[in-house]
């Protein structure tokens, strides 16, 4: 019997401190269950405080994608992206051969794409993805010599930095030729000279993003039989013969010995957008350095002793899309938008927040009403079950544009995720990825058209809750072109609001209408931006 009834005491004590410690450490990380009987579930929603903040010229280099083309939108305006990169070989010091005689220069950039259908003959029918604007769009192209030598890096004092290249470069970068065909045979600057080989106007002055699978023929020069290939969609350039033979194949062979001195040599290209009359337009997103490339196709002396002199050798060379790059854009606002992030309302809030990509502008929220009642919920020791903003989208505004897939809140004093981001799970699938801290775009089931995003920002709260050191901070609000991208590029001029602003954003060309904080009358009736914290209420 002693035995036992000790063994009893043990167990009551051990409960005890047990049931204390969850309740100590529940009570410290202001976790719950919902449903315990000495708990109920309430909604408390705080005014917030949002207006608009233009995001002016900003970092542009270092990104994976980038735009090409132009991009109208009926509520922004018009964007137009160019873009310019350094070049590589893709094998340093190679072997030219004896009097080379170039054959073809074809630059080639794939487009993201997703196949349709796939036909009894095995032809597939493509549909390209990440294309803005009209379906039937076009844009006058021209690729040319870059006359800057761009950088990865530069040394000041010893110490080396990031080399930075803003949006609004385009003035800046010179040109030293043409390199692919232009019709007009007008060159860009009074400096620069055309080198036509045959115009073609579907690859300059009306160039169009191709959806059609592309065939390759390839002839046995033994046997001549031709094999076909069938290649996925892709910017397809036929570049200059003359320009690529002088510049690369009678370059002295030091000048193609190591990247640093190629590059110097060889400054890159600058692939410039322009409107192709009064042709509806459109934008592409491309990855021109994973798979960007020019193949130089050409015929040299063979290097086999045992054959005739005359002899001539099928060679390839190729020239990767790598190195240091930049978006360059052009914005033309609508005067609407431009007057909005021109005079924000940092009082009490803007009815509208514009956010769009590029060089565009951005929401800046401060949870005021939340922190006017810190000190009430530390002292009755709520406990924060789950809190959200819902941004309600203007759909009369955004009627017939495109909808960004997604935003992105963050920390905008510091320039980095909040907590709710960090602690969510990744995906490879960018549009999936940090699905519970979300951002995601929610559908209207008939019209298929944007209703609302909506952000969690759960862990954000109890942070502030539990610590009086973290700072109630001012938060982000961004387009996002990748979720799982949370690198930040600096303005170039920084002001008192924002020094940078994220890459996601950067990137994207798209925009949204979202409403306000405010109590404006223009804000319909359950629409109106509000943080909403469901809590835990010990009695």
């Amino acid at each position: 019997m002693y035995n036992t009834s000790f063994i009893k005491k043990i167990l009551l004590v051990a409960t005890v401190v047990l049931l204390y410690s969850c309740d100590k450490d529940f009570n410290a990380i202001g976790d719950g269950l919902i449903g315990d009987d000495h708990f109920g579930l309430e909604s408390e929603k705080y005014e917030v405080l949002a207006y608009n903040q233009e995001v002016t010229p900003i970092q542009s280099n270092g990104a994976a994608n980038y735009g090409l083309g132009v991009y109208d939108n009926t509520v922004f305006g018009s964007t137009t992206a160019s873009f310019a990169t350094q070049v590589n070989l893709e094998t340093y010091a190679p072997t030219i051969g004896d009097a080379p005689e170039i054959v073809s220069v074809v630059l080639s950039v794939p487009y993201y794409n997703h196949v349709k259908t796939t036909n009894t003959d095995g032809s597939r029918t493509f549909v390209l993805d990440s294309i803005y604007g009209a379906s039937n769009g076009k844009i006058k192209l021209g690729v040319y010599e870059s006359g800057v030598q761009m950088r990865s890096s530069y040394f000041d004092g010893g110490a080396q930095f990031l080399q930075l290249y803003n949006t609004d470069m385009d003035t800046d970068t010179g040109v030293d030729s043409y390199i692919n065909f232009d019709k007009s045979k007008k060159p860009y600057v009074a400096t620069g000279k055309p080198l036509n080989d045959d115009p073609k106007v579907a690859q300059n002055e009306e160039f169009f993003f191709d959806a059609s699978e592309i065939t390759d023929d390839t002839t046995d020069p033994t046997t001549g039989k031709v094999t076909s290939t069938k290649v996925a969609p892709e910017m397809r350039l036929n570049l200059n013969k003359a320009f690529f033979a002088d510049k690369i194949l009678k370059a002295p062979a030091a000048k193609l010995a190591s990247a640093d001195v190629f590059q110097e040599y060889f400054r890159g290209l600058y692939f410039k957008v322009e409107r192709s009359g009064s042709s509806p337009a459109n934008m592409a997103l491309l990855n021109f350095a994973t798979n960007g490339k020019i193949t130089i196709k050409y015929k040299a002396k063979t290097a086999i002793t045992t054959d005739p002199e005359t002899t001539m050798e099928d060679k390839t060379l190729i020239i990767k899309l790598t190195g240091a790059s930049a978006a360059l854009l052009k914005e033309a606002k609508d005067s609407a938008y431009a007057n909005a992030i021109a005079n924000p309302n940092n009082k009490t809030g803007d009815d509208r927040l514009y956010l769009k990509g590029g060089q565009g502008s951005l929401a800046v929220l401060e949870l005021s009403g939340f922190g006017a009642k810190l000190s009430e919920i530390r002292s009755k020791n709520w406990l924060v079950n789950e809190a959200n903003l819902v941004f309600s989208i203007d759909t009369d505004k955004m009627a017939g544009t495109y909808e960004p897939k997604r935003i992105y809140l963050y920390n905008l004093d510091d320039n980095v995720p909040i907590a709710d981001y960090l602690a969510d799970a990744a995906s490879s699938n960018p549009l999936l990825t940090k699905a519970v801290y979300s951002g995601i775009l929610s559908l209207d089931p008939t019209t298929k058209r944007g209703t609302a995003y909506k952000i969690r920002l759960t862990n954000h709260i109890r942070n502030i809750i539990k610590n009086a050191t973290v700072k109630n901070v001012k938060l982000g609000l961004v387009v996002t072109g990748d979720a799982s991208i949370i690198a930040s590029n600096k303005l170039k001029l920084k002001n008192s609001v924002i020094s940078e602003a994220p890459r996601a954003s950067v990137i994207s060309p798209l925009g949204t209408v979202l409403f306000g904080g405010t109590s404006s009358a223009t804000i319909p009736t359950g629409k109106k931006l509000q943080l909403e914290i469901y809590y835990t209420k010990p009695n």
